[in-house]
């Protein structure tokens, strides 16, 4: 705010004392909004986010709008950096920065308020945030063709004779696959860490993984990786764009949902 907290509490006071309520609980501890300020918050949001879509009206004397975007390592570097680049060429006065993490910080980034959007397919349903829809996302069970060789699958008893892979333990991709084919028993289970890692043990026939269909589609075609239970439905998902609802960059950020929907996943 550029306010140092004694002028920060004034302007809080002033503003209670004009609406006739407290909208912040103190204790020596913590402070937190009462009930009268949890429900003025989205309202607030709104009305800075239409003052934002006015002076964006405007038009051209307003300066460059400035958005921090955050999502996954592998999913930035192969189709978000490309797509703000090309957009920035585009819309000069629209500038993103960004930033790559796991999707649990960029959540939390969210949260905190340091970043203004995230572009993820984790199963998250709020009512303060908003959900752009960008591309759907669909999923296959694979495994390398050297692999299968050795240690062939040719149904789903076969996975006792295999490792399942994964990011982390919490199985955020194998769980496409389980939640369709929950009897399937493997032989044990590695986490690998990052996406990029996920697919570099597979291609080296360490074990078996759910990997997103965009991201291996020259190694399916030069048939380096092989689909597994081709019959087996995996669940699929959808990359969104999520924010707080009533953003000031409310606009902005529809402009780089729409943007974001014309570019194909890579």
């Amino acid at each position: 705010m550029g306010l140092t907290p004694t002028a920060f509490s004034e302007r809080i006071r002033r503003l209670e004392e004009e609406l006739g309520c407290r909208l912040f609980s103190r204790s020596t501890r913590k402070v937190e909004l009462t009930a009268q300020g949890a429900a003025l918050l989205p309202a607030a949001e709104q009305a800075l986010g239409s003052v934002q879509a006015c002076v964006t009206a405007v038009g051209t004397s307003a300066g460059p709008v400035r958005l921090r975007v955050g999502t996954r390592f592998e999913l930035g570097l192969s189709w978000l950096l490309p797509a703000v680049m090309a957009l920035e060429k585009a819309r000069p006065k629209l500038q993103v920065d960004l930033y790559f993490s796991s999707g649990e910080d960029i959540i939390e980034r969210l949260e905190r308020g340091l970043l203004d959007a995230i572009v993820t397919s984790a199963p998250i349903a709020r009512q303060d945030w908003h959900a752009e829809v960008l591309h759907p996302e669909a999923y296959e069970l694979v495994a390398s063709a050297a692999l299968l060789k050795e240690l062939p699958f040719r149904s789903a008893a076969d996975a006792g004779s295999h490792v399942l892979l994964d990011i982390d333990e919490s199985l955020p991709l194998a769980r496409y696959l389980l939640s369709s084919a929950p009897r399937l028993e493997f032989a044990g289970f590695r986490a690998c860490g990052a996406g990029a890692a996920l697919l570099a043990r597979v291609l080296a026939g360490e074990g078996i993984a759910v990997l997103p269909s965009y991201l291996i589609q020259g190694e399916r075609r030069s048939r380096k990786l092989v689909r597994l239970l081709p019959k087996v439905r995996l669940l699929s998902d959808s990359f969104r764009l999520l924010h707080r609802r009533g953003s000031r960059f409310a606009t902005q950020l529809r402009e780089l949902a729409e943007w974001l929907r014309g570019r194909p996943l890579r």
